[in-house]
């Protein structure tokens, strides 16, 4: 007698994909559980921005800055775990000419204050795998407060 698999969580998830082909079936990592369609949705829009951001270069034209992101820029596709998210799950396919024609401000960018993977215990921010201490974690790091007045884009 074979034994059951275990249950999986309901919930959406979003798969990051690696366009560069560096990963197996292009397949970085699932993220989630998300218990609710909206916030995985704006997950994955703010990773995928944060990810053509990466890619732009003063200079570059929208183009370049497509060319550039589908050679070596990660997308996210929103997953669905038992519910039905085919038809409202976020594409970037429907962004990414606005994307790459307008340059994208810090919290169109902050997809890890979306995370799920965050836990929030009282003032402190916890992440669930703390292997991840020490890793770079660019210019809006959590390590940090956040100064206004160090972040003026004028």
């Amino acid at each position: 007698m074979s034994e059951a698999a275990p249950p999986q969580e309901q919930g959406w998830k979003v798969r990051i994909l690696d366009l560069s082909g560096g990963a197996e079936d292009n397949i970085v990592e699932d993220v989630g559980v998300f218990h609710d369609l909206a916030h995985a949705n704006a997950f994955a829009r703010a990773y995928v921005r944060d990810s053509v951001e990466r890619c732009r270069v003063p200079g570059a034209s929208a183009k370049d800055v497509l060319d550039t992101w589908m050679s070596f820029g990660e997308d996210a596709v929103v997953l669905d775990t038992g519910l039905d998210a085919q038809a409202d799950g976020w594409r970037s396919a429907n962004e990414l000419d606005d994307f790459t024609a307008t340059p994208a401000t810090p919290m169109e960018r902050d997809w890890r204050a979306l995370d799920p993977r965050r836990l929030v215990d009282g003032e402190d921010i916890l992440l669930e795998d703390d292997d991840s201490e020490g890793e770079d974690e660019g210019e809006y790091g959590t390590d940090e407060p956040f100064d206004p007045g160090l972040h003026n884009l004028h």
